[in-house]
């Protein structure tokens, strides 16, 4: 189990406390911290600059849970026609909606092949990519 250490440091790096002045060391698990129904959540990687508005970036790392209702608004993941998609589900209205500003809406149609497949939960900034998907 990974050892969590408390310690919150400003993006402006002046000049802060040495971490060990007020060394509080406890156990947590990312996956206890991420995670709310383990055997519901997936994870999946983001692809593309649709949902940036929304701080979703490409290469992000998704939590997706299908023990979460989608609701009017949510982000989700489907798989739209083949495809998965990451987009804010507009139920009553059938879009889809991108959170980037230069990208329209999709209207569901009856002939679309749409699922739900989980409600993003969280997502996680990758700042170096993951060396098993290059």
């Amino acid at each position: 189990m990974m050892q969590f250490l408390p310690v919150y440091a400003h993006a402006s790096i002046i000049g802060f406390e040495s971490p060990a002045g007020e060394y509080i060391e406890s156990s947590l698990s990312l996956d206890a911290l991420l995670i709310e129904h383990p055997h519901a959540t997936y994870l999946g990687i983001a692809k593309g600059e649709s949902m940036v508005g929304d701080g979703i970036f490409d290469g992000d790392l998704l939590v997706v849970s299908r023990a979460e209702k989608a609701r009017d608004d949510s982000i989700i993941v489907a798989t739209l026609n083949g495809e998965f998609v990451c987009k804010r589900f507009h139920k009553k209205q059938r879009l889809l909606m991108s959170s980037n500003v230069n990208m329209p809406a999709y209207h569901l149609s009856e002939e679309d092949e749409f699922c739900v497949e989980g409600v993003v939960i969280r997502s996680v900034r990758l700042h170096k990519r993951l060396s098993s998907l290059q």
